[in-house]
């Protein structure tokens, strides 16, 4: 699994978070990790994956060199990888597609520095804004079987990732997986769709993945932290809310959000009793569209991974805040009048360290020029 921090877009209403991912990248380019994809045994792999979800391919060669043939544009067959703005060599590595689009469905070779193929990625990156969301607690179904009439009987069907771990444990939390659109002929393997179909414009409402919640309930296990992010937000006056981001976040994870201690569910969201937050279905939950000022804190594979804190006193410190928020409102406003004071000691005693300092350092420099000067009076020049 390769390991990088994945950061959010910089917004004006959060910039903690983000310094902290840039500075993470800098030090250590991969720590943390992206979803990956690999050939665990064969040099040739056909897969469907979603759009607009970073992911990772997999080629441990150095120098290696890749080369890409997307279906959608066969007259420009092959193309270089590093002409893409949004894909990256990882050297001896792989490369890291960020947010990729449906366009970029089509084939990636990898070649070692004799030109030799490696591997090879058949990858359909499916539209995962037609995503269809299913809850089995409200009794949703997924899509069902159709026929695809394309001068045979082409059968249209969802393949089922493996059910990801549940998002929360010791309490009842929620699991997700993920369903592929694929095309079978009879006698012959299956195909993601879009992989079949090629540069072929045609398009039918069951032409598109799926995501599938149920509710779960397992043990806790000791935790492994990789790290925890403090970062604070303000709720925009224009849109009147805030997009939060969840370090390492993914919809190939389990992802788990809180607000004030009370999980967030899918189950609530598709059943609109939820109406103060939004989870973001493109991106499997790893953004959260929130409303209104609360503690709201992050799970990946139910480890804490973030806590946001709303912005209610400027420069204040965090312990401080923490403090004065479980104030009652009297002891808040008593403390007001307590803060001058104490306050102005905190400045004068700094203001006569400074003093002091600067007045040491006066010291040492007219110690040190009369020392100069008694050494130069010492000295015979001689000439020849």
């Amino acid at each position: 699994m390769a390991r990088v921090v994945s950061c959010p877009p910089p917004q004006p209403q959060s910039t903690m978070l983000t310094t902290l991912c840039l500075l993470l990248n800098l030090a250590t380019p991969l720590l943390g990790f992206y979803p990956s994809f690999s050939c665990p045994s064969e040099r040739q792999c056909q897969t469907a994956l979603l759009s607009d979800n970073d992911i990772f391919l997999l080629c441990n060669s150095s120098g290696a060199q890749w080369n890409f043939f997307f279906m959608n544009n066969r007259a420009n067959w092959p193309n270089k990888v590093a002409s893409v703005s949004n894909i990256e060599i990882i050297p001896g590595t792989g490369i890291l597609i960020r947010s990729p689009l449906p366009s970029q469905t089509g084939f990636y070779h990898c070649q070692d520095e004799n030109g030799i193929q490696v591997v090879q990625y058949e990858v359909d990156f499916q539209d995962v804004s037609t995503l269809h969301i299913t809850h089995k607690g409200l009794g949703q179904k997924p899509l069902q079987n159709e026929t695809l009439s394309l001068g045979g009987e082409e059968l249209i069907f969802t393949r089922w990732e493996p059910w990801q771990d549940c998002n929360r444990c010791g309490e009842p939390g929620e699991r997700k997986r993920l369903g592929y659109c694929y095309i079978e002929e009879p006698l012959q393997k299956p195909v993601p769709c879009w992989l079949y179909l090629g540069d072929l414009k045609m398009w039918s409402t069951r032409l598109r993945p799926e995501m599938q919640v149920e509710t779960c309930h397992v043990p806790c296990k000791t935790p492994t932290l990789d790290f925890i992010t403090f970062d604070n937000f303000e709720i925009s006056e224009e849109s009147e809310s805030v997009w939060l981001t969840c370090p390492l976040g993914s919809i190939y994870r389990p992802i788990l959000w809180e607000a004030n201690d009370m999980p967030l569910t899918w189950q609530g969201q598709l059943s609109n009793q939820d109406l103060n937050t939004v989870l973001e279905p493109a991106n499997g939950g790893r953004q959260l569209r929130v409303f209104q000022p609360a503690i709201y804190k992050c799970f990946v594979q139910q480890e804490l991974m973030a806590r946001f804190n709303p912005r209610p006193f400027p420069d204040m410190p965090e312990a401080l805040r923490e403090e004065e928020a479980g104030r009652p409102q009297g002891a808040r406003e008593a403390s007001k009048g307590k803060a001058g004071p104490v306050l102005k000691g905190l400045k004068l005693t700094l203001l006569v360290g400074i003093v002091l300092a600067l007045l040491g350092l006066l010291g040492l420099l007219l110690k040190f020029f009369h020392h100069s000067q008694g050494k130069r009076s010492d000295q015979v020049l001689l000439v020849k």
